[in-house]
């Protein structure tokens, strides 16, 4: 079953965030886990930043997580943001193309 992660992120300092995405992407070209990857800011709220993972199975993301890279991620997100971070692991029940 397809599983994803909610992300959200409360930071002023979204330069730097993108910059440390992009840093992680590169670090774990060819062992990631995660299939796709989504970052939105919300208009509503300026600052707040929610991006969404893939994975083809929670087992799978399991694994991501244990990559050293991903650990060192997570220590370096909770340094940018203003609030600590929100993580919610979601099961894919429906999936469509609209």
């Amino acid at each position: 079953m397809t599983f994803m992660q909610l992300i959200e992120v409360k930071t002023s300092r979204y330069d730097e965030l993108n910059e440390l995405m992009e840093g992680w992407m590169a670090a774990t070209e060819g062992k990631r886990t995660a299939t796709h990857a989504l970052l939105t800011g919300d208009r509503d709220h300026p600052g707040t930043y929610l991006q969404l993972v893939e994975f083809p199975s929670y087992e799978e993301a399991m694994r991501n997580s244990e990559l050293p890279e991903t650990n060192d991620f997570a220590g370096r997100l909770q340094e940018l943001c203003d609030e600590p971070p929100v993580f919610h692991n979601l099961d894919v029940l429906r999936d469509q193309k609209l």
